[in-house]
This record gives structure tokens, C-alpha cells and sequence, in this order.
């Protein structure tokens, strides 16, 4: 007999979702959604052993990208291929508006009072945080201090640009763009600015391949996220992460549990490990990087504050403003730059 579990990754390759209705959970068990790369590797080594050893829950983790995971989702029309969901701030409030969401209870987070102040609410908890701005190789180049010395030489010629498939990029370009008069709605002056000098950048890339060009020497300057720089940092590649002048980027990843799931209990207390000190203090160092949201976890001396009380000086973005305008936004990227 195939179980939901067992045909989670053939329905997925296929793109079949619908698949998925009406497959039963085996006891102690939780589907889990977790991000390609750093994220699945990370919770592959650290926490699904942790869970299964302090609360003898199954871990199962789904690869999938933000909205990949909406859209299976929606595809499945009421009975979710997994239980609960990695969400970032744009996705997540696609999420809401679509009422894909269990009504989330903080309270039953024993590990509570560890995260800051509104890390968690109705629709779900925070489980880790980033910090977006510039990094460059301090061996070719000096050091940028905002977001127009990108545009200018010796920066430009060493650019590696990417666009707004991804949290980070989509803050980057936006702020780049109010640089030169634009608004959180309004990066058309970005793009304007970034079309004078495209025949000079070093490269246009896919956000994930801008990490490998980076480290082949195919670019030496770009925006991106501190988890990024200290992975690469720890491959020994020369690389360092700068706060832009007007203000580092801060935004949230976050956890939900999916509407109709028969896993909701096991859910909380996934998520209760997820934020807890022994699995924050685990995933800080190398290679994982992440930066924790447990106040009791030491921040790395590499990490761009010295306390998680500094993000709230941070700038943060409106998804509900962004997200109706992000796709043409993407078209226009991608019809303009990437030639």
C-alpha cells in the first residue's frame, strides 16, 4: 500500500499535486517543506534527527521553493501535500490572501518568550532572519558604501546583477532605485539606471548561479543575503558583506501549518524545536549560517550586528504592496537585461 509520504517526490517531479488527496499519514510523522540547498542540507543533518530523538516525529522534508509550494498547494484543492510550509514575506502573503493557512496559536510555543517581541502571530513564527546588501571580493576591489557605487567604476565593470525572482534581489533593486527618486512600488528608476550601464556589468545571472559565479571570479561585487556570504566565506572564498550607507535589508523566513492538515500537533512541536536554543545554536556556525531569531543563541562574529534588537533599525518591505506588481516587474527584468 503507497502512503502519502512515499509518493510525495513522484507527484511532485510529475507536477501532481492532485495526486496527492486522501493519503494517509503514518503516526508520529510530519511533511514538512524546506528550501533546495543550505535549508534542506541543514535540516536534514540537524533537525530531523533532533526531532525524531525529542519527540519521535518522522521528519519528511519536500524541497521546494516558496511559491512552488503554493502552487501545489492550490493544485491539491483542500488536501495539502504537506503539512506545513518555509515561507518568505512576499510568498506568505499569498499564502494568507489565498486562506492557505491553519489559524496559527503562539501559545503553544514553550520556546516563546525566546524570540523577540511579534516573531510569531496568527498565521505563523519566524525561524530565521537575513540581512541583505552588498558583497564584494576585498581583493579586487575597495569596499562600496551604498547602492550607487554599484553603478559606478570600479564596481560596475565587476557586477554580477540579478533580478527580482528572489526576496533579496527584488530589495535590492528597490532600494536602488529610490536612490535615484523611486518608491517601493516604483523601481522603474532602477532599471533605467541599471540599462545606461548593462554593456559594462560583468554578468547577469539566475540568483542561484550568482553564488558559483562569484567564486569563479566572474564577478566580484553584488547584492545578496549575509547567509550567502558566510557560506562562500567558509569555502575560503574572499568575499565580504557591506551595510549599505541608507540601510541594510532585513527580512523574515517564516513557518506555517497548512490548512486541512491532520498534523497540526506535530507541526507546533517542529516548529517549537526549529526555535529553540539547542537547533538555533546548531545552525548559526558554519556551514549553515543561518542567523538565529532565539535570543539565547550568540550571534557569529561575522554577522553585520551584534544583537537581533538592530534588525528593527532595519529597513523592511511591504509584500502586500509589492507582490501585485513583482511579476511584471520580473518581465521586465528579464526582457530588458537578461539579453
Amino acid at each position: 500500500m503507497f502512503t502519502r509520504r512515499s509518493l510525495l517526490a513522484g507527484a511532485t517531479a510529475l507536477g501532481g499535486a492532485s495526486l496527492l488527496p486522501g493519503l494517509a499519514h503514518a503516526k508520529g510523522s510530519l511533511i514538512a517543506t524546506t528550501y533546495p540547498g543550505s535549508w534542506e542540507d541543514a535540516y536534514r543533518a540537524i533537525v530531523a534527527p533532533m526531532l525524531k530523538k525529542q519527540a519521535d516525529i518522522d521528519l519528511e522534508l519536500a524541497p521546494l521553493f516558496a511559491m512552488d509550494q503554493i502552487g501545489k498547494v492550490k493544485a491539491a484543492r483542500g488536501a495539502p501535500p504537506f503539512d506545513a510550509f518555509l515561507l518568505d514575506p512576499g510568498p506568505r502573503i499569498v499564502a494568507i490572501e489565498g486562506g492557505l493557512f491553519e489559524k496559527f496559536d503562539p501559545k503553544k510555543l514553550t520556546n516563546l518568550p525566546k524570540i523577540p517581541e511579534g516573531f510569531a502571530d496568527e498565521h505563523g513564527v519566524c525561524v530565521s532572519a537575513q540581512v541583505v546588501g552588498i558583497a564584494y571580493n576585498p581583493k579586487k576591489l575597495p569596499a562600496p558604501k551604498g547602492w550607487t557605487d554599484l553603478l559606478k567604476d570600479p564596481w560596475v565593470s565587476r557586477l554580477g546583477l540579478t533580478g527580482f525572482q528572489t526576496t533579496f534581489g527584488t530589495s535590492s533593486i528597490i532600494e536602488i532605485g529610490k536612490q535615484f527618486g523611486g518608491t517601493l512600488t516604483n523601481p522603474e528608476p532602477a532599471l533605467v539606471e541599471l540599462n545606461k550601464v548593462l554593456p559594462k556589468v560583468a554578468a547577469v545571472g539566475l540568483p542561484a548561479a550568482m553564488p558559483g559565479l562569484f567564486q569563479q571570479g566572474q564577478c566580484d561585487v553584488m547584492f545578496t543575503n549575509t547567509q550567502t556570504v558566510a557560506t562562500l566565506k567558509g569555502k575560503g572564498v574572499d568575499i565580504e558583506f557591506v551595510k549599505p550607507e541608507s540601510g541594510a535589508i532585513a527580512f523574515y523566513t517564516t513557518m506555517h501549518i497548512a490548512k486541512g492538515t491532520a498534523e497540526a500537533e506535530n507541526a507546533y512541536k517542529y516548529f517549537d524545536l526549529v526555535i529553540g536554543k539547542e537547533v538555533q545554536t546548531a545552525l548559526t556556525p558554519a556551514p549553515y549560517n543561518f542567523l538565529p531569531v532565539n535570543k539565547d543563541v550568540p550571534l557569529t562574529p561575522d554577522m553585520p550586528m551584534k544583537s537581533l534588537d538592530e534588525m528593527a533599525k532595519y529597513i523592511n518591505h511591504d509584500w502586500a504592496q509589492i507582490n501585485p506588481l513583482r511579476a511584471g516587474w520580473i518581465e521586465k527584468f528579464n526582457k530588458e537585461m537578461a539579453k
